[in-house]
């Protein structure tokens, strides 16, 4: 369970992997559509593919490692479980976001999201 200020500080902390991880995607994606269209792309072979793919595994478990639930990653989307009045609720971080700065009861999900 996160504090909001536990999650903030998180999602602060790990910023630097997270834009990593929105790199890594766009560079995937990317060498993917070069690959399939062209047979060649300046961001490499198959073996970047593999090597893309590993490395966003990766910082995927790293988040996972932290407690932070992964729903998404195009867009990035965290949830960080937590309480808010005595009702379970996720602190909810979206790619864009400068801050943890939305939550929502765990039954409503993302279309239950408040602002803070």
């Amino acid at each position: 369970m996160f504090t909001l200020a536990q999650a903030r500080h998180l999602i602060a902390t790990l910023r630097p992997r997270v834009d990593e991880l929105i790199r890594l995607r766009a560079d995937l994606a990317e060498l993917r559509v070069d690959l399939a269209d062209r047979g060649a792309s300046p961001l490499g072979g198959l073996a970047e593919v593999k090597g893309l793919e590993a490395r966003l595994h990766a910082l995927v478990e790293e988040l996972h490692s932290h407690d932070i639930q992964v729903k998404g990653i195009a867009p990035v989307l965290l949830d960080f479980p937590g309480e808010r009045d005595g009702r379970p609720v996720l602190w909810c971080w979206l790619e864009g976001d400068t801050d943890v700065r939305w939550y929502h009861r765990v039954e409503c999900g993302f279309a239950g999201r408040r602002p803070l």
